[in-house]
């Protein structure tokens, strides 16, 4: 089980609202300060990321059937490179030291090559023709240009080599958010959603054609910034945002007509975050279409990074990480006593205090958007708070896990 990737992931989150913390109102002054660009970082590589690469691990080959080869030689070089290249990024951007971005670019380039290529190589192999197995391969195209991106920007930070186009800043985070993390969000949901909510089958319609779909208009999207036709971008940019909010609302009417009408914090966690993710879209929309104060960009990020992805992330783990560990544990012994139910890994109290702590941060620091030297401080000790108490779960899941895997191991061990 990817216990490194997942364990790491809150780490970041901390370091991000204590980064926010420290600088204050700083971090909220512009989407280009170093402090917020360093914050933007530490969420996006070494929160989002970080689960995401380990889930890829453990999930491609279950829902594809398609078998990483050496996926423990793989974690060993993805895992460190990953955690020490977002550091050096981080502290690149508070610093502004050249050399610091060229040994971030390196770290991360290794990183994600191993992880793209690894995750290509057995999705490509696989027989399984599904929407899903297809999303899958569109999300790792998609971080392979986020990559490319990233790395010509940061050489151009570190050597002031030329950026290919003059709107690159802006195509970064818009691959990143709807062509790998808004990708691969879809394509886990499409079987996660069913199997642990209870819900119908996503439409075969959107199964088959949403990552297509997205993939063309970000193409579009990116064409017609780096042309610089103002019509071309809100067109292709309103065709993107149309197909995210209809998979928020498909996704949302589906939990709607779940079997198991309980509330449980996974289902608000997702709730939650899709409806924070169709705000984010029209707002992103909103201000493409016209000349909006700069608040309004900053509290989009805020609300796609975290009021979205991290709300479905942070959600989803609590439900992966006990199906991953009792998944473990039965092929180990089977029906045995010595496995617990997926409840028993956590209380869904603990999960509850996680989710409301998780929501007032959101919603504090989307207002801190607007009155950074009044709520800035005041949001990043709730986000530190929210990630520590992540964290805390996510460790006493793992704690579970291990105890009854040495349990089983001891028989044999006599």
């Amino acid at each position: 089980m990817p216990l490194r990737f997942f364990l790491t992931a809150p780490l970041f989150a901390a370091g991000a609202a204590l980064v926010a913390l420290w600088y204050g109102g700083d971090a909220f002054a512009s989407r280009f300060t170093p402090a917020t660009l360093a914050i933007a970082h530490l969420l996006a590589l070494g929160c989002l990321t970080m689960v995401m690469a380990g889930a890829l691990m453990q999930i491609v080959p279950v829902l594809a059937g398609a078998p990483i080869a050496y996926p423990r030689a793989i974690a060993s070089i993805v895992h460190p490179a990953l955690t020490l290249g977002t550091l050096v990024l981080a502290a690149a951007f508070l610093s502004g030291e050249p050399r610091w971005f060229v040994s971030a670019a390196a770290l991360l380039g290794v990183a994600f090559a191993v992880l793209v290529g690894a995750v290509l190589h057995a999705l490509l192999r696989t027989p399984t023709k599904d929407g899903t197995v297809r999303a899958l391969r569109l999300a790792a195209i998609g971080l392979a240009v986020t990559v490319v991106l990233g790395v010509c920007l940061a050489l151009h930070r570190a050597l002031g080599i030329a950026l290919p186009v003059a709107a690159l800043p802006d195509l970064h985070p818009g691959w990143a958010l709807f062509g790998w993390i808004g990708l691969l969000v879809a394509a886990v949901a499409q079987r996660v959603v069913p199997m642990f909510q209870l819900t119908p089958a996503y439409p075969a319609w959107l199964a088959r054609r949403f990552g297509d779909a997205v993939l063309a208009a970000l193409v579009a999207w990116s064409v017609a910034g780096a042309v610089g036709s103002r019509a071309g971008t809100l067109v292709a940019g309103g065709v993107l945002a149309a197909l995210y909010v209809a998979f928020a609302c498909v996704t949302l009417a589906l939990q709607r007509r779940r079997r198991r009408r309980v509330f449980d914090v996974n289902l608000l966690f997702w709730r939650a975050g899709m409806v924070f993710a169709i705000v984010a879209v029209l707002a992103f929309v909103a201000s493409a279409a016209s000349v909006l104060p700069f608040e309004i960009a900053l509290a989009v990020g805020v609300l796609a990074l975290t009021g979205a992805a991290l709300s479905l992330v942070n959600g989803m783990l609590y439900r992966i990480m006990p199906f991953l560990a009792w998944f473990h544990l039965y092929s180990l012994a089977g029906a045995s006593p010595y496995v617990p139910n997926l409840k028993d890994y956590l209380s869904e109290s603990r999960q509850r205090w996680q989710l409301w702590l998780h929501l007032t941060a959101i919603v504090l620091l989307a207002a801190a958007a607007f009155l950074p030297d009044a709520l800035a401080r005041i949001a990043a000790l709730a986000f530190v708070a929210s990630a520590i108490f992540w964290q805390a779960n996510l460790v006493a899941i793992a704690r579970v896990y291990l105890r009854h895997a040495r349990r089983l191991a001891a028989p044999s061990e006599g």
